[in-house]
């Protein structure tokens, strides 16, 4: 048997089967092994040991997406106040001043000038 790679997630599929299984088994009333592994108890022990960290995982992915989303809200409430100041500063001193200049907005007087390009006109 190949050596199981315990680091990879099992299917959602193969855990279901597995599930079935469980319950399959549960039917069989005369089921004796001299394997630890594969005892009632101890299949009854891994399936509830089974169920309650896939709850703690849930839980714990609620509360990560809970505290993204709240991230998130916070860095567009940042990002919403920072683009007012650079408006008031723009209304306040100008968008030539230094003080437009010291919050990130571009002089008005160093913005580049388009290049008009000549016309050239078409022989007739």
């Amino acid at each position: 048997m190949p050596t199981q790679d315990t680091t990879r997630r099992l299917p959602p599929q193969s855990i279901s089967q597995d599930i079935t299984s469980l319950h399959g088994f549960q039917t069989i009333n005369t089921y004796e092994t001299t394997r630890a592994d594969a005892s009632a108890a101890n299949l009854q022990q891994a399936y509830q040991t089974m169920l309650s960290f896939q709850q703690v995982e849930i839980e714990k992915l609620t509360l990560y997406r809970a505290a993204a989303d709240a991230a998130r809200l916070a860095e567009w409430e940042f990002h919403n106040a920072v683009l007012a100041m650079k408006e008031v500063v723009r209304g306040q001193y100008g968008s030539d001043s230094d003080q437009a200049q010291a919050v990130g907005l571009k002089k008005k007087s160093e913005r580049k000038r388009s290049n008009r390009k000549k016309s050239v006109a078409a022989a007739s």
